[in-house]
């Protein structure tokens, strides 16, 4: 089942990339919604993994960020 949902994960994000491309060389409408949804997830991403970090350093977590593996 776990394994089922990260392969949908992945078919999502190669599709959502495959729509960036085509949006920048000028696609279809579509593609240019599914190219903004995608650029916006990625930025949530990378807001949430910074957010992460800094509070890690807050409260004396290890600076490195490799503190999970």
């Amino acid at each position: 089942m776990v394994g089922a949902v990260l392969i949908v994960v992945l078919v999502l994000a190669v599709g959502g990339c495959a729509c960036v491309v085509w949006a920048e060389r000028g696609g279809p409408a579509w593609s240019r919604a599914v190219s903004r949804a995608t650029l916006g997830a990625g930025e949530l991403v990378r807001w949430a993994a910074r957010d992460r970090r800094r509070r890690q350093r807050s409260i004396g977590g290890d600076s490195s960020g490799d503190s999970d593996c």
